[in-house]
């Protein structure tokens, strides 16, 4: 009898994992594909300029340096590459 119960059991339980795992597999494909899709712009519709390369100033803000000293922010001037440049 005990035997028995413990088969039932077993069964049940292996039943209820089956389910489970299949109402997972279904959930995700449901999800997958109410998902928004992505859709890059067309190349044609955006606007692309190649700016050549240039001077730029950035501002370099204070900071503690090793020996614990806080020189004051400053410009300096990086150079920055040529680059493209696109808008919608």
């Amino acid at each position: 009898m005990i035997m028995i119960n413990a088969w039932k059991r077993a069964a049940a339980l292996g039943a209820a994992t089956v389910a489970l795992a299949a109402g997972a597999v279904v959930g995700t494909v449901g999800t997958a594909s109410a998902a928004p899709q992505h859709h890059p712009t067309p190349a044609w519709s955006r606007h692309c300029v190649v700016v050549p390369g240039h001077w730029m100033r950035v501002w370099h803000p204070e900071y503690r340096g090793h020996h614990h000293r806080a020189p004051a922010g400053h410009w300096t001037h990086v150079w920055r590459p040529a680059h493209r440049v696109c808008h919608r």
